[in-house]
């Protein structure tokens, strides 16, 4: 059972020993659950605090971070992943901290940004995909030839000589996921990955991460993004406002989201 607190500030603690109806497979294993240990970490950008002291101790296979634009979602997956190093306290990602540990980083974690054009560098799809995997050490024949059995397992063989500007945003997510799916991470961070699409185009992208076998944190504003998570956290101004399972969370984030756009917050001007 878990057990969780809520309030800003507070440390938070859970732990998944259930599989989440998510996935096909029939069981979670030690492989595919991985640990995220937050210690009053915190993170200053141009003198301004972006992450407050967050502590959090989580082993999940489906997390799902919800909050307001601006609450340090976004910085969060890129501190996850390691691509960001924080200013004061301690972090742990599946037992390694991920900025001083890149090594471990590019093979246990893979990042999903929300804007896919972002991600995209190479002209065509199969050198997009060959690209993480020769950054993992394989050579180019090896890299080739796993890039196009990972684009064969999507059913997308036929994409491999595509340009990949030629594509819409949909697709170009797929690619970026297809590309990170070849690496084989234990973990995926999702950072608003549906953001724009239409409705039959996140069904399809949704799919293809509910076959994923090791965990997914999914980040979104949007909870109708997260229906099939069962554990969220919630980010407000930085700060940890509440974390647990979906059912007790979600109502606290609807009613405060509600009470927020009741009002006239948007009047409020930046300092």
């Amino acid at each position: 059972m878990a057990n969780f607190s809520l309030g800003i500030g507070s440390s938070f603690s859970l732990h998944d020993n259930t599989m989440n109806n998510t996935t096909p497979t029939s069981s979670p294993t030690a492989q595919n659950i991985t640990s995220v240990q937050l210690d009053q970490v915190c993170l200053d950008i141009q003198g301004k605090r972006v992450l407050d002291n967050l502590s959090v101790n989580v082993q999940t296979k489906r997390l799902g971070i919800i909050g307001r634009n601006g609450s340090g979602k976004s910085t969060l997956s890129r501190v996850l992943s390691g691509l960001i190093e924080i200013s004061a306290g301690e972090l742990s990602v599946a037992g390694f901290d991920p900025f001083h540990d890149r090594k471990s980083a590019i093979r246990e974690i893979g990042l999903l940004f929300q804007n896919p054009d972002h991600q995209i560098i190479f002209p065509t799809v199969l050198e997009e995909v060959v690209f993480g995997l020769r950054q993992l050490g394989q050579k180019k024949a090896q890299a080739e030839q796993n890039a196009l059995e990972t684009l064969t397992t999507f059913g997308k063989a036929h994409w491999q000589d595509v340009h990949t500007s030629a594509l819409s945003q949909g697709q170009k997510h797929l690619v970026c996921l297809m590309a990170i799916v070849a690496m084989k991470p234990n973990l995926i961070i999702l950072d608003e990955p549906f953001a724009g699409l239409d409705i039959p185009t996140k069904k399809q992208l949704q799919r293809y991460l509910d076959t994923f076998p090791g965990s997914l944190i999914h980040i979104s504003h949007d909870p109708n993004d997260l229906d099939n998570y069962h554990q969220l956290l919630w980010l407000e101004g930085g700060k940890v406002a509440a974390f647990g399972t979906k059912d007790d969370v979600l109502p606290q984030y609807l009613a405060e989201m509600h009470r927020i756009g009741d009002s006239d917050d948007i009047s409020i001007l930046a300092h």
